[in-house]
């Protein structure tokens, strides 16, 4: 009833859905939950009504596409006879949605959630710190991964770890053209393949202690190249001469990839099943823990 409209979305358009409106309600919560019982609420008349209208500026024209969440916290316009007649939601803290036949980019986010924090909806605030504190994680976590790069790659690493844009497609082909270079360069920096193929588990082993988890697209361009060698070859790299513990996390992740278990299998030979296992056991991580149990090393359920 109260979904996307037509048009554009513009500041003017908005202001004048305000200007209509007799009371306006700013729930927290996503437009199918607005009459949630203990959802907290705020109503405003009159003068709170012109303050909210000064905060919610738009990029005129909209950004062309919806977000696929329904969004939250949810503003409803009623008129003068009581009946709602527009509802609105926001979404992340950067966009809303309602005004038009798509999302409109705010300008005041940061701004509007501090002026609902201060009239009690804090949500949208802690929501926003919330974001800032993990992608500051993230951020850090990407820094670390570029400083551990020799110098003569940095360049090439930094295309590799380039964050998304809102242009997916043209995202991916960076992303193609820039892992091509890099492994070209990681070849001639390392023409040694036992070199090339420990030093690149070594800066894949740094995916293994980050506390975020998991593996970023830059990490993948590490495990993508150590995919390209045969596994018969990673496997002499790591028994030519002792491991070092960097070596083991980055194989630890390194040997539970799908491509990996496909082209060789769960399992390890000896010494180095046995030199990995009790490396992850002295001082492994969970994650690493967990995956030993379930016989990606050889041996535990999966053996």
């Amino acid at each position: 009833m109260h979904g996307r409209g037509t048009g554009r979305p513009s500041t003017a358009r908005l202001r004048k859905e305000l200007r209509r409106a007799a009371r306006v309600v700013v729930v927290e919560a996503a437009p199918c939950e607005v009459d949630r019982p203990g959802a907290a609420r705020l109503e405003l008349t009159g003068a709170g009504i012109a303050e909210l209208a000064d905060l919610l500026a738009v990029v005129d024209g909209g950004t062309g596409d919806v977000c696929r969440c329904p969004g939250w916290p949810t503003i409803l316009l009623h008129g003068a006879d009581g009946a709602r007649f527009a509802e609105w939601s926001l979404h992340h803290g950067t966009d809303i949605r309602g005004i038009g036949d798509c999302d409109a980019r705010l300008l005041h986010g940061a701004a509007l959630d501090d002026w609902l924090a201060g009239h009690g909806l804090t949500g949208p605030r802690e929501a926003r710190e919330r974001q800032a504190a993990e992608e500051a994680l993230r951020e850090g976590r990407r820094q670390r991964w570029l400083a551990a790069a020799p110098p003569e790659l940095a360049a090439a690493a930094a295309e590799v770890a380039r964050d998304s844009d809102d242009d997916l497609v043209a995202w991916s082909e960076r992303q193609r053209r820039a892992r091509t270079g890099f492994a070209g360069l990681a070849r001639r920096h390392w023409p040694d393949r036992d070199e090339r193929i420990r030093a690149l588990l070594a800066w894949l082993a740094l995916a293994g202690r980050e506390e975020t988890g998991g593996l970023r697209w830059y990490d993948l361009a590490l495990q993508e190249q150590l995919l390209s060698e045969e596994p018969e070859s990673v496997i002499a790299a790591l028994t030519v001469r002792p491991p070092e513990p960097a070596h083991l996390d980055g194989a630890a992740e390194l040997f539970c990839a799908l491509e990996w278990v496909d082209a060789r299998g769960k399992g390890l030979p000896e010494p180095l099943r046995s030199t990995l296992l009790a490396h992850i056991e002295a001082c492994g991580t969970d994650p690493m823990r967990t995956r030993a149990g379930w016989g990606y090393y050889g041996g535990g359920e999966g053996a």
